[in-house]
């Protein structure tokens, strides 16, 4: 007798999960629409650059690839622990006048450092440019905040 009550008490149990959503085989059934956008309306607001210029631009160099070119850079910070720098396309990286511009941007260290000797300091970056882009390039500039360098073809 008490094995019957076992399996009722069972069956009313089983069968209330399934209408609870305990059952396993009920979960992740269907979809509906949310209101959460990947893009928010008006778009993204914070566009700002965080990331300072480098002091100086030391080297460059423009080499030849059959698909376009790489630009190889050396910058000079202030001090030791500068980090993830890139050369950021000025004019949508469209040449003006025959110029193609970047600005060597770097991000400063979140904690004080040593300024160190000069070799201690250099930072290198690369940037691929395509056929494309270089079509109509007669000069390739990278800016920093004291100088910048210039490569003609």
């Amino acid at each position: 007798m008490s094995g019957r009550i076992i399996i009722a008490f069972s069956l009313v149990l089983g069968l209330s999960a399934c209408s609870l959503g305990w059952n396993p085989l009920n979960w992740f059934q269907g979809s509906k629409e949310d209101t959460i956008a990947l893009i928010p309306e008006g778009g993204f607001t914070d566009t700002t650059e965080r990331r300072t210029i480098v002091s100086q631009v030391t080297d460059m160099q423009v080499l030849r690839t059959p698909g376009g070119a790489i630009i190889q850079v050396t910058g000079l910070p202030p001090r030791q622990g500068y980090w993830n720098a890139e050369l950021v396309a000025e004019n949508g990286e469209r040449p003006v006048d025959g110029v193609l511009t970047y600005v060597f941007r770097i991000q400063e260290p979140a904690v004080t450092t040593g300024q160190g000797a000069p070799y201690a300091r250099q930072v290198f970056v690369a940037h691929v440019v395509s056929n494309v882009i270089l079509a109509g390039v007669r000069q390739i500039r990278v800016l920093g905040t004291e100088n910048s360098r210039v490569a003609r073809r």
